[in-house]
């Protein structure tokens, strides 16, 4: 059975009690921390009824994974057993606007998101994106982050809330690129999680989905690309034959953090492959598919344990509500 800790645990009791949005220029200081997030986003990003409150544009597409000789020896998963397991993956871009256009720099770190569907049942899932590293390191100052963004618009005076907050996060300040095709780009998980062997070793790693071939535009060139000629693409891609990406184990060397996603691991870390993972259709109703699906970074299965980074609880309750909200 896919273990529901106490993240999740708490992300779906949220999801139950998660109250309307806010409004106006701040959050409600009442409001779980979940709500306030959402609310920020919201305030960035702007309320889009029945989507996501970040990475609102998405494709869903169904496939297989099949996992390599060398996953048993990290973890004891059912998914690294041996026999494939259907997946459901999401693409997706960033920022909240479901109509963000696919070159413009709001609609990165795209998104990856995978679920496992377990032969008993159970689900398990991944959710990575392409960013190296997430700019920063709690659930409270990704609300700041967002809080700023939202009080930063033009017009608005300097230094801006933005330009304040970058001083003391200046990881928010690194540009991202935008990828010839979301099957030519590198998604990572930028929380670790701990793998455990049937011999009950234990190992932290971070996971990345890795393509055949990455390949980034000039911002100049996406710019003049088609306001959605990513996902049409995808779509086109996968229609023509299946989209491959390696789904790869980067393993926490000895004083590597495992709690803070701002930092990232040394490059010569050893990094073991999992398995591949295989896109071969698009759903036939993606936007209904959308709707319904919720991917949690905290739902894993046996062999599988969340680490302490605060983040992976941050966002399976903010998650939660957004899943609330969109299905009213």
């Amino acid at each position: 059975m896919s273990k529901l800790g106490p993240s999740l645990a708490g992300a779906m009791a949220l999801a139950l009690l998660a109250a309307p949005p806010a409004r106006g220029d701040q959050v409600n200081p009442e409001s779980s921390l979940a709500e306030q997030i959402v609310d920020a986003l919201n305030q960035a990003d702007g309320a889009y009824p029945g989507f996501r409150a970040n990475h609102a544009k998405g494709l869903v597409a169904e496939g297989t994974f099949a996992p390599s000789a060398e996953a048993a020896g990290l973890s004891k998963a059912s998914l690294f057993a041996g026999a494939p397991v259907p997946v459901t993956v999401r693409f997706s871009s960033g920022s909240g606007i479901p109509t963000v256009a696919d070159g413009s720099p709001r609609a990165n770190p795209h998104g990856l998101s995978v679920k496992f569907h377990l032969k008993d049942g159970s689900e398990t899932d991944m959710v990575l994106n392409s960013r190296t590293f997430f700019p920063v390191a709690n659930g409270k100052d990704f609300r700041d982050l967002e809080l700023a963004v939202a009080a930063s618009q033009a017009g608005a005076p300097k230094p801006t809330a933005l330009e304040k907050f970058i001083v003391d996060h200046p990881l928010v300040a690194i540009p991202l690129k935008t990828p010839e095709s979301l099957a030519e780009e590198q998604y990572n998980g930028l929380n670790a999680f701990i793998l455990t062997n049937a011999a009950g070793i234990r190992q932290a790693v971070r996971y990345q989905l890795v393509p055949p071939n990455v390949v980034h535009l000039a911002p100049e060139e996406a710019a003049k690309r088609a306001h959605n000629f990513l996902f049409d693409e995808i779509r086109e891609r996968i229609g023509r034959g299946p989209v491959t990406f390696q789904l790869r184990a980067q393993l926490a060397g000895p004083g590597d953090p495992i709690t803070d996603a701002t930092q990232v691991w040394p490059a010569e870390r050893k990094v073991v492959t999992l398995g591949t993972l295989t896109v071969r259709k698009v759903a036939d109703d993606s936007d209904k598919a959308q709707r319904e699906l919720l991917f949690l970074p905290g739902q894993v299965t046996d062999g599988i344990e969340a680490s302490d980074d605060p983040l992976i609880q941050a966002r399976d309750e903010a998650y939660a509500v957004s899943f609330a909200r969109r299905s009213r």
